[in-house]
Parts: structure tokens; sequence; C-alpha cells
């Protein structure tokens, strides 16, 4: 059965800001006045709301008598409850635990602790796909096109070690007895079964096995934050078993339904506005205003709550309920700390099916910095980021899957501290939003100081790039919410352009210097809400290059771009952590003109001009558009096997790059500091190759030197680090670069968009 797809919200966004009246740092320190700091015995009592009967706490829901007609699909019909849990991910839960438990290689691994090198050593280089993007051959699903030989080949040619598949299972939800689509691009996961319109159990185990023939691993997601509104949730609201405890939802007595909004007809819920909040939360009925309205949008999305139509319940009652969606409303939010412990099931065996069935090796996390929620203050939004419980469920998550020998990686767009507090106790990797908005800003500005500023903060605050996963281009926008600078730190300051700003004044100095430079002074990329920018890598670079429109865009621009293209993987690979990038990459695709997705765009999810459909093996070259309507985007490299017939094409300079990387094993290294620079468009960042061991004092640096402007440059490398007399020399070409001075520096000269990858050498090692 074919279903729509629509859009991606697994990045996480600030839409309800500061000036809208929402103290987003309320759980944060900044240089001002102190917040107030949430503790579990200080603001338990000052929370709590005034007293309800007991009796209205716990009473029912009002009694509706049905005909049992097997047509019938609601909670009175037991067919259909029978058929809603076959379909279950918590049945399926149950049933795959038991399978594992007493088994022998439940205790071979390590679990306690994240290790970022560890993961790393399995694989480094990942390959991130989109499943409704990727061009196949006539009639061949998206599975067996990962599987396919000859595209790991061309992997295993330029050096990519590990393929992210993407969500490939069901999602969406049920209505009645029909499935309904997906409202967040498979990310609203109804079942542990592959969906059919991407391919089944067997084709995701035959790219397990492809992988693991050329050295490689495959790498799935989980949802630990919220699923579908499929089997699990029809159950729950039918208040059948332990199925409400999946889920933060509470049920509203009859003689309060007064409160809540009249639900549209061929709408099952619909989403509470800010005065219907604080009622419910004032009578306790709910803990209320978050820290933020993620997507928030008059009209649609007010609130974190929505409140379901009457729902017929096993037992023959009716109730309504309210319950917690962080993201849209088709994604009820789980609930960790549910007596039942039904959500913490559900979410585990969901993992052990992908690890123990399916084949693979690591699990992203996705949205999984909100699985705690708590009651705060009176006056303040409850607290709902950075929360024990979310690090407690991560520990959880992280060391199950270590337990089974696997690893996971996190994808949090929150405070530098928020990640580092993380991962300490959860995912082993987390993905790259700390520097990623400062190198397309460096690139749209030819100045790396955002760039280093943000380098050197994650330093101090204790997030090594060894911890991250640095990606260029993937399925969602480039986010220029700047979290650690707009909320926690907004009112911190920092050196910046000769002067002090504070962290929001950068922040917004940034976005709208990003802003001009790729959506005002280019009209093929767009902004995406208050998130930031959508927009491929090519399309990023032909707009900084001066490239109005796509017609301007030419094959004599090609060379420049690939460039530019070059550098970013340069920064992204030739530092400690995993690099990642897409098929978007490889190919240099551009967006699609909007009017060719103006359906899909309509809503206000302008990312959809940047997933255009790309074909890798150039299998399809008279298709228009993928097997599921993606418009074909038009790519500036071509295929993989064009490009490995060219010495001069993206694909080959990518190869040098992963080659000098592979060699020299940087992605296990230690970064040790990012220097001042003599010229603003120079970044240096400078390594100890010691292989994660700090012990080793003596193991060699390594220093990369890039170049983030269109022009040749003169500068001065110059660190503490630097031993004189020591000798800069290139690892791909074996050149003397400079000799270190007694000031600790040396000069060198870069082209545009060149970058060097250096190793220092002691006087006695190289000859003049």
């Amino acid at each position: 059965m074919r279903r729509s797809r629509v859009d991606d919200a697994d990045e996480l966004t600030t839409a309800r800001t500061p000036e809208d009246g929402i103290d987003s740092s309320a759980t944060g320190d900044d240089a001002g006045e102190p917040v107030a700091e949430i503790s579990y015995d200080e603001q338990r009592y000052p929370a709590r709301p005034r007293r309800l009967r007991p009796r209205e706490q716990f009473r029912g829901g009002t009694l509706r008598r049905f005909l049992t007609d097997p047509r019938n699909a609601n909670g009175a019909n037991p067919s259909y409850v029978e058929w809603l849990v076959r379909q279950s991910m918590l049945k399926d839960a149950d049933v795959l635990s038991r399978q594992l438990s007493g088994q022998p290689s439940m205790w071979r691994n390590p679990y306690a602790r994240p290790d970022a090198r560890r993961a790393i050593e399995s694989t480094d280089v990942w390959f991130t796909a989109y499943p409704i993007s990727l061009m196949a051959r006539p009639g061949e699903s998206f599975l067996d096109a990962l599987g396919d030989e000859a595209l790991w080949e061309a992997f295993e040619w330029v050096g990519i070690n590990g393929i992210h598949t993407g969500p490939v299972k069901r999602a969406g939800g049920i209505s009645g007895w029909q499935e309904t689509p997906s409202v967040d691009g498979h990310f609203d996961r109804i079942s542990t079964q592959i969906d059919p319109e991407f391919g089944d159990e067997n084709a995701f185990r035959r790219i397990a096995d492809m992988a693991d023939a050329h050295g490689g691993s495959v790498i799935d997601d989980i949802v630990p934050g919220h699923t579908g509104k499929g089997a699990d949730f029809r159950l729950a609201e039918m208040a059948y078993k332990d199925y409400p405890g999946i889920y933060h939802m509470v049920e509203i007595p009859r003689e309060d339904w007064g409160l809540l909004p009249e639900v549209p007809a061929g709408r099952d819920s619909v989403n509470l506005d800010a005065e219907t909040e604080r009622e419910l939360s004032a009578r306790g009925y709910i803990i209320g205003e978050l820290q933020r309205v993620i997507f928030f949008t008059p009209g649609v999305k007010e609130t974190n709550w929505s409140a379901t139509a009457p729902v017929v319940g096993t037992d023959g009652l009716e109730r309504r309920w309210v319950y917690l969606h962080y993201f849209k409303e088709g994604q009820p939010s789980i609930n960790w700390l549910d007596p039942t412990f039904a959500g913490m099931r559900l979410v585990i065996g969901d993992a052990l099916h992908s690890l123990g069935d399916l084949g693979t090796s690591a699990l992203r996390l996705d949205a999984n910095g909100f699985l705690g929620v708590e009651k705060s203050a009176e006056g303040l939004p409850a607290w709902s980021e950075g929360h024990p419980l979310s690090h407690a469920a991560n520990h959880i998550i992280a060391g199950m899957v270590r337990k089974v020998g696997g690893f996971t990686f996190q994808e949090l767009n929150l405070t530098m501290e928020d990640i580092r507090d993380t991962g300490a106790v959860g995912a082993d990797l987390s993905y790259d939003f700390v520097t990623r908005p400062g190198y397309h800003h460096a690139l749209a500005t030819a100045n790396t100081e955002f760039l280093r500023l943000a380098l050197t903060t994650a330093l101090e605050t204790g997030v090594e790039p060894v911890q991250l996963v640095h990606g260029m281009q993937n399925h969602d926008e480039l986010t220029y919410e700047l979290v650690h600078w707009a909320t926690t730190h907004r009112d911190t300051v920092y050196p910046f352009r000769h002067g002090e700003s504070t962290g929001g004044e950068i922040a917004e100095t940034v976005r709208a210097e990003l802003t001009q430079a790729l959506t005002v002074d280019a009209d093929y990329n767009l902004v995406f809400t208050q998130n930031g920018i959508a927009c491929t890598t090519a399309s990023l670079i032909a707009a900084t290059q001066g490239k109005a429109t796509l017609d301007d865009i030419t094959e004599a621009d090609v060379p420049a771009i690939r460039d530019a293209h070059l550098l970013l993987a340069k920064y992204n690979s030739w530092q400690p952590g995993v690099f990642a990038l897409s098929g978007w990459d490889l190919t240099g695709s551009l967006t699609v003109p909007a009017d060719e997705v103006r359906h899909l765009i309509s809503s206000g999810d302008t990312r959809w001009i940047e997933r255009g459909a790309h074909d890798l093996l150039d299998v399809a070259p008279d298709a228009s558009t993928s097997a599921s309507g993606m418009p074909r985007a038009r790519s500036l490299y071509g295929s993989l096997a064009r490009q490995q017939a060219d010495p001069d094409s993206f694909l080959a300079g990518l190869r040098d790059i992963l080659r000098i990387r592979s060699e020299n094993e940087i992605a296990v290294a230690s970064q040790v500091d990012i220097p001042q620079v003599g010229h603003p468009s120079m970044l240096v960042m400078v390594h100890r190759l010691d292989g994660g061991d700090r012990r080793l004092e003596d193991a060699p640096l390594q220093i990369t030197v890039l170049n983030f402007s269109g022009e040749s440059i003169e500068g001065t490398v110059r660190s503490e680090w630097l031993v004189p007399q020591s000798t800069a020399v290139d690892a791909a070409t074996g050149d003397v670069v400079g000799r270190v001075d007694e000031l600790q520096s040396f000069a060198l000269e870069l082209g545009p968009y060149a970058g060097l990858f250096l190793r220092l050498q002691g006087p006695d090692t190289v000859e003049d």
C-alpha cells in the first residue's frame, strides 16, 4: 500500500523564545541573575496543585454500551482489540525480551560507560541514507538498493565503512481498521516490522551481511521519546491493560470535559491552547507548560498537550484523555517512569529487535533528550530538559545496547552542558550541532571567528570532538538555533569581533548573516520556520560564491563548488570523531525548485527542497523521480562510477582525504588546541595522535590548517603545543611546509579553499 511521506522533525528546535515570555533557561546558569534551581525537595511542595478528592482522581470513565458488531473499530469489539494487540510494539517487545533472557551473550560485553573510541574503531565514516530520495532500479526496493554489491564496492573504494539506513520501520498511525501515513518522515514509529514500502526484513539482513563482507557496519534508528498513533496508542486510549502506561496521558473525568476543546469532525484529537493548559495544570491534571514548544505554530501547536475525542474502552467506558507530545500531535510522548514501565519495555524491545534480529551494529537515538518531565515551582515552566530521568533513561538504553555488543549515538540540539552531561552516562556519540552552524558561517563570511569560539567553548565545557558525529548534509535543515548561545548563555559575555558580545547577540548576528548570504542573496535556499535554512551542501556553497539563482550555476562553476565541498570534508574528517555524509553530498545535489515540491512545502516545511532524488549508481538514468515520488535533483558531480573514473572528481578528492584520515588514525586522537590565527579565513586545529591515551605525552602532533575563503591567503600557525625547531610535513605529499621558530610558530600559504594535514616531526627526523 502506497503511503505518503511528510517531514522529519528529529532535529530539536526552539520555537517559543524568551521574547514570547518563556524562560527557556530555567534549568541552567548564565552570567546574569541566578535562576531558580529545580530540586526534588525544594520544589515539590510549592508546585503541588490544590487537593483533589481521591474519587475524582481515580474515577473511571462514563459507561456507553455498544453492540458487538465485528466491524466496529472500538474497545467493545474483542476482535478489533485482538487485532491491535497483534500489531503492537509492546507485545513484540515482550516476546523479544523473553528470547534473550538468561542467555550468556547478555554478559559478554562492558556496558556501564559510554566509549566513543570503541564505537569509532568499529565504524568511523558513515553514509547517511534517506529512503524516499534514493533512486533504485525499477521494481527494486530501497533496502535492496542499499544491499547492492556495486554500491558497497564504491563505498570501500572511497573509504566509507558504515551506513545509516534512516527509519524504515512502519510508522504513522491507525484509524479504525486502516493505517494512516507518517506525519514525521517515519520517525512516528508504530511497529517493529519493516515498512513494505522500503523492503522487508530479509533485505535488511542482506545489507548487514554485505556490510560485513566489505568491513562495514549498519546503523538503525530507535525513537525512545515517542511513537505514532498506532496500535499501542489506540489500546492506551481504550485503557487496555498496561498500554496507558506507555504514554504521558491523563484521563479527564467527564464532569470536566467542558474544559477540553471540541475535536473537529475527521480528527481524533486537538491541541490545547495556553489558557486550557494553565487551567488543567491548576486543577492538577497535567504538569502544564514546558520549557519550550517545539514547532510552535499559532492555531496548530500552541502547547505540548492535546485532548482526544471520546474513546470507548475495552470495559465499555467512554473516556477523554489529555496527552503530551513534544513534537507533532501524532507523536504521543513515552512515559519512562510509569509504574508498569511499559514505555521502557516497548523501547528496549525495539532496540533488541534491530540489534539481535536485523543484524545492526549501532542505533541512533532520536529525540532522547526529553525523556523526563516534572512539575516545577509555581510560575515556572515544567522541568523538561536536562532532567535526571532523561540521563537515567539514556543510560539504560545505551547500556542495554552495549550489553548486546552495539553502540548508540544521539542527535540532540541542546546546550553543550546538556550534550556533555547526557553523553557522560548515555549514548556513546552525539551529533555535532556544536560546530555545524559555525563552519557554515565561516564559509558564508570567510571568517572563522565564530567557529573558533564554538570549538574552544566545547573543549572548555568538556565536549571533545571525538565524542561527536561530524556530519555534512542530512535530511534536515542547516540548523542555526544556536541553543547554547541563545538560551542558557544568552547573557554570558564573550570576546567577539574586537569587542564583547553576549551569547544572545552573537546568535542573532550569526543567524542574520547566514540568512542574508544563503537565502536573501540566493533564491533557491529557503528559511525553515525558526530553526534554520533548507539547503544542500552544494547549494549552500553556490550561494556563498555569489550565485543568485539555480540557472546561474554553470558547469564552469563546478570546480570551485567542488573545492569548497572538499574543504568542508577536510574540516569534518580531519579531526577526532565520526565523519558522516549523504547521497546529496556524494553527487553534489542542488535543491529542487520550490515549484516542483509546492504541495509538500505549502504547510511551511521548506526542507523538501533539499531532499531531491539522487542516483548513486546511475541505475535509473531516465527517471525523473524516485520510487517515492521525490523529483530528481540536479547533480553537479554525477554518479559514483563516473566519479571513480575521473581523478579530478569530488569522490576522488574525498578518497584522498579519507586515506589520510585512516592512515593517521585521527578519528581516535585528542584535540588539544584551537589557536588564534593570523588571517580571519584560517582555521587551525591541533591534535595529539595518541589513540585517546593522554598518558602518551610523546605521541606525535598533527595540525589541520584550512582556508575558508575563495582567495589565496598567507598566515601564521602558532600554538603553545608546537616544539621549536620541529618540522611541519604535509601528510599528502611528504613535503616540508614549515619549521617551528622560537615563538612556537611557522608561516605558510594556502590556496583558495585549501586544507593541509600536517604532521609535526622533531628536528632530528627530517633532513633539510
